[in-house]
């Protein structure tokens, strides 16, 4: 920026007449339109898009040679110059009261913070749009057989499409059902096979392509239409935006003794169900404690008196239900893996399992060959055992999670939540709290509360360098503090969803662009005190020349993000190939991005108030409060100089 726009203001930029004339089509006018019209059909030839813009450039150049050249001028000369004035006019009645201003924006800023607690804007980790995918998991217990699994999946798929409407419906592309593999939710660790599982994906077409209903009103009439199956659990989910989280509830309970945790955990499930909390879509534990399992009890004394040990018996089991690889076989350049195992219809099958023959050498009885069945050596029973126990530094941990309800805000739901297992009683040795994407976006909050302050002493130390003061670099980063006014008012207006980490970013944004502003004010004032002129009338005078590099900075920035803030999308391509532009919108960039570009317009727009009044007022403060400050210093060595010489005379 100041090395290229120097070189192309000397290179390209003329000397601009500011009277206004009538337009002429002079030969100059005609000269660069045959060049645009020779352009044109050159761009005619590569492609009728690219004719089409030149042609649009062509008429653009025209427009602007007859006649907005002519209303700028008029702008710049009469209504400009009279809007400064009313600014001036404005300014000056605000520096006779500047303790009213400062005391008056503290006010606001006080008021402010009360009507966000008193009307809670909604806030959200990261923001969310309308679904792209809608999942629905099923969990049935397990040992589940997979063939009822599908059957399972089958009903429910049948359900889902009944709902969405298949393939009457435009806005869907298509619905695929999975199980026993790729079933699990993609936060979870474990991504293993299930045949107890499955999972039904409704994929939906792209946003600017979609002509009925959002997607979002589909999740609570599909959590409606899949109840009612028995020992099933059923999630009905949408695709996580942004980074992968935890889900919006997630209650830790820790501990070393697991019965103790197990009946805490059941415990509080059921306290939390009984308080009907609403925006709790389904609370879930992760810890399986039905897994059924087949046991089979060794009588080592039998096993031991027949001459066989448990590890041969443990070998011949495994060898027989999962097989051992006892070759190879090779083709040309390919080795294939040749296993013995029994086959499919003895290894699912108990009995025959019970009566497979353990051969083997009993070397008791002079290293005959025996045969005996394998329940002569044992009892087989039927359990249930723990699917698995997970630990968190070193802790037994049991984790109950749960999604929350579309029309529910999660922070309100977890804080009701909080406020329950506050009244819950815990026993000794058993540690719960709140953890999830609550803990993630209290750990966000820190880490950009973190950068905020790291930001604003990296550009205090560099004002204070640069200006040779305090007063003067705290008069510019109160504009940040104060800018904060806009955007809570704004999003608690206009009751707009607060993201922790795209609004938190915004506001780091708005830092940049306020202390730029408020550096051109305070800059120019101090020179053009140092050239002789009064303060006030400096004051008055910088703010009326730097009103224009302000107020082009803040509305550039503004009408720059409004497309974002509002979702405007525009293919441009199709506009000049097909002369439709495919205007919608929405969509995802509006659901991401929307939050950011509104804090930032909300903050600039009431920052260049604040620019432009405010800190003009804090500026006359200062150098009134530092005349006095420095009266005070010169009249007390006065005073002391005085005594001193009543003393003398004593």
């Amino acid at each position: 920026a100041y090395i290229i726009n120097p070189v192309f203001a000397v290179d390209f930029m003329e000397i601009e007449d500011h009277e206004t004339h009538k337009p002429k089509f002079d030969k100059k006018v005609k000269k660069v339109t045959l060049i645009m019209v020779g352009i044109t059909v050159l761009a005619y030839l590569v492609g009728f898009g690219a004719g089409n813009f030149m042609v649009l450039m062509t008429l653009l150049y025209l427009l602007n040679h007859f006649y907005l050249e002519n209303a700028v001028k008029n702008f710049q000369n009469n209504l400009w110059p009279r809007f400064q004035a009313s600014y001036a006019r404005l300014l000056t009645r605000a520096l006779n009261w500047p303790r009213a201003m400062l005391f008056g924006t503290l006010a606001l800023l006080v008021f402010t913070i009360g009507l966000m607690n008193v009307i809670p804007p909604k806030v959200v980790f990261f923001p969310e749009g309308d679904p792209n995918f809608i999942y629905v998991y099923l969990n049935l217990p397990i040992g589940t057989d997979q063939a009822y699994t599908n059957e399972v999946v089958k009903k429910l798929e049948k359900k889902v499409t009944d709902v969405v409407g298949g393939k009457n419906n435009k806005d869907v592309s298509s619905i695929i059902s999975n199980v026993t593999v790729g079933v699990t939710d993609p936060q979870d660790e474990d991504q293993g096979e299930y045949p107890n599982k499955g999972k039904i994906t409704v994929a939906f077409v792209e946003f600017g392509k979609r002509t009925g209903p959002e997607t979002a009103s589909y999740l609570s009439k599909i959590r409606e239409a899949v109840k009612g199956i028995p020992g099933a659990e059923i999630t009905v989910a949408k695709e996580q935006g942004g980074p992968p989280t935890a889900k919006p509830i997630s209650i830790e309970i820790t501990g070393d003794n697991l019965d103790s945790l197990v009946r805490t955990s059941e415990n509080l499930k059921k306290f939390i169900v009984s308080k009907r909390i609403y925006g709790i879509e389904e609370l879930k534990s992760d810890f399986q404690n039905n897994k059924p399992e087949i046991v089979f009890n060794l009588d080592r004394e039998r096993a031991n008196r027949e001459g066989i040990s448990s590890g041969q018996i443990g070998g011949d089991m495994r060898t027989a239900i999962f097989g051992k690889d006892i070759s190879k076989f090779r083709d040309i350049d390919e080795d294939y893996d040749i296993t013995l195992r029994s086959q499919e219809d003895q290894r699912n099958n108990l009995d025959a399992l019970r009566n497979m023959k353990m051969t083997y050498r009993d070397m008791g009885m002079g290293g005959i060959i025996r045969q005996v069945p394998l329940s002569s050596f044992g009892t087989v029973d039927y359990v249930n055992t723990f699917g698995g126990i997970k630990r968190k530094q070193e802790k037994r941990i049991i984790i109950l999670s749960s999604n929350v309800l579309s029309d529910a805000n999660p922070n309100e739901v977890v804080g009701k939540i909080q406020s329950e297992i506050n009244q819950f009683k815990v026993p000794s040795g058993v540690q719960v709290k709140m953890a999830g994407e609550q803990e993630e976006q209290l750990e966000t909050a820190a880490f950009l509360g973190k950068a905020m302050l790291i930001a604003l002493g990296l550009i205090l130390v560099i004002l204070v360098t640069q200006f040779n003061s305090i007063s003067k670099p705290m008069i510019i980063l109160s504009e940040i503090l104060f800018s904060i006014i806009g955007v809570i008012l704004g999003i608690t207006i206009f009751r707009m969803e607060m993201s922790i980490v795209m609004s938190g970013i915004g506001i780091v944004a708005l830092a940049g662009i306020v202390v730029r502003n408020g550096i051109l004010l305070v800059e120019f004032t101090d020179l053009l005190i140092e050239e002789g002129m009064d303060v006030k009338a400096a004051v008055i005078e910088a703010g009326r020349t730097r009103m224009t590099p302000v107020l082009l900075t803040a509305t550039a920035t503004m009408l720059g993000l409004i497309p974002l803030a509002v979702g405007l999308n525009l293919d441009f391509t199709t506009l000049f190939t097909e002369f439709n532009p495919h205007i919608y919108f929405g969509g995802d960039n509006v659901a991401f991005w929307g939050p950011l570009s509104w804090t930032m317009i909300f903050g600039l727009a009431f920052a260049t108030f604040l620019t432009l009044i405010l800190v003009p007022c804090m500026y006359l403060l200062g150098d009134i409060n530092s005349k006095k400050i420095k009266a005070w210093f010169k009249s007390k060595p006065e005073t002391t100089e005085k005594a001193t010489e009543v003393e003398v005379s004593e």
